[in-house]
């Protein structure tokens, strides 16, 4: 179970379908990065840039379900890991979301062996840009029943 919830994370972290979070507004004076920036200031986190950060994860352009298991192969948190949004008010349905995902993903994995149509080494992983998100590209597979 641990590498399916990296995996999960890792297509969460991969797929990067909303790069820009909701707006934020400063309830305080900050400093970040040498800039000054007042209080009430709206700001719109950028959530690709922590996300595909090579400080963060060792190869970000690649699909590594690695970046969330330790040496044992245990499933560890990453604190850049924000999907969802950043800062107190992350997305009320995240863990709802998560825990549907997972659970739709093991059922889906216990009773069916999934192949794909085509060349996997042919897919082209990089999503579909569009305005404000990303699209991931279409793939279809073939439920075989175990």
């Amino acid at each position: 179970m641990p590498y399916t919830d990296a995996v999960i994370h890792e297509v969460h972290r991969f797929a990067d379908v909303l790069p820009m979070s909701l707006p934020h507004v400063t309830t305080q004076d900050v400093q970040f990065r040498g800039y000054a920036i007042p209080k009430g200031t709206t700001v719109i986190p950028l959530l690709t840039s922590v996300l595909q950060d090579t400080s963060q994860f060792r190869n970000p352009d690649d699909f590594d379900p690695g970046h969330f298991l330790d040496g044992n192969g245990h499933f560890q948190k990453n604190s850049a890991f924000m999907p969802f949004s950043a800062g107190k008010r992350v997305c009320l349905g995240e863990s709802l979301a998560r825990m549907e995902v997972f659970l739709f993903l093991t059922a889906i994995l216990q009773r069916f062996t999934l192949q794909p149509l085509g060349d996997p080494g042919t897919l082209d992983a990089s999503p579909v840009e569009s305005g404000l998100g990303n699209i991931p590209h279409p793939y279809e597979l073939r439920l075989l029943p175990r």
